[in-house]
């Protein structure tokens, strides 16, 4: 009969090696050909998990870089899902929280795999977009951000980056909105400054009328109402159109 704290230890043991194979001695008793398919398993599920998830970031790395990576997360991370579609979300927090930037990662790594971290979670988002409803007076309609919708802000223009475009420092503010239309499509578009404010004053707003709203924006950018409705509607109005923003109210 197998004492429980043997086999608790020899679990952890098995765990420590798969995690890193380099770094932790394998268990006694089992054959090396067994190690490796458990080795190739583990790694190869989590590594592909990764890639599929990142396909920009993957992109930067040699081969090498990248399987030091994933192997840096197997190790050091603890995850706190058993879910394979919550990885990303994983990875993301290890960048985040635990990473040591090494020589290889760019300065904006930790924006871009959250960028299309973003992306993955609104394709596998429960969230749904209200039933569409026209807008016939817009001015005077209750307005609010899609559940399906995130307005994000970094340093780095990461809608940009690939193999052919990685900017070594910070650069102006890069505002966007990622979402998912009715056809269940991700799609981005970039903003500035003033619409992402404005969708943001529009985040889970169910009273204030479209006008109230650009009354607040033209109060705190200190610009007359009517110099800020003059293009704030058409452009809200294409908002609309691709369910950014959707019919609020009642």
């Amino acid at each position: 009969m197998v004492n429980s704290s043997t086999l608790r230890r020899d679990q952890l043991q098995m765990a420590a090696y798969l995690r890193d194979p380099n770094k932790s001695p394998a268990p006694p008793g089992v054959e090396e050909r067994r190690l490796k398919v458990y080795r190739d398993l583990v790694y190869n599920n989590v590594e592909g998990f990764i890639s599929g998830g990142f396909p920009v970031l993957r992109s930067l790395y040699t081969d090498s870089q990248w399987e030091a990576l994933v192997r840096l997360f197997m190790d050091r991370h603890r995850c706190r899902t058993p879910y394979f579609l919550e990885i990303s979300q994983e990875f993301v927090g290890f960048l985040m929280d635990e990473h040591q930037p090494r020589d290889c990662d760019p300065a904006f790594m930790t924006e871009l795999a959250h960028y299309e971290w973003v992306e993955l979670a609104l394709d596998v988002s429960e969230e749904v977009l209200p039933e569409a409803r026209a807008v016939s007076d817009l001015e005077h309609s209750v307005l609010r951000l899609s559940p399906l919708a995130w307005v994000l802000s970094y340093h780095f223009p990461v809608h940009e980056i690939g193999p052919g475009f990685q900017p070594a420092e910070a650069q102006q503010p890069t505002f966007l909105v990622v979402y998912r239309n009715r056809q269940d499509q991700v799609k981005f578009m970039a903003l500035n400054g003033a619409t992402a404010r404005l969708l943001e004053l529009l985040r889970d707003n169910d009273d204030v009328t479209t006008s109230g709203v650009l009354a607040q924006l033209a109060t705190e950018m200190n610009l007359p109402s009517a110099r800020i409705t003059s293009f704030a509607l058409e452009q809200i109005s294409g908002l609309l159109e691709l369910s950014v923003l959707v019919p609020g109210g009642n």
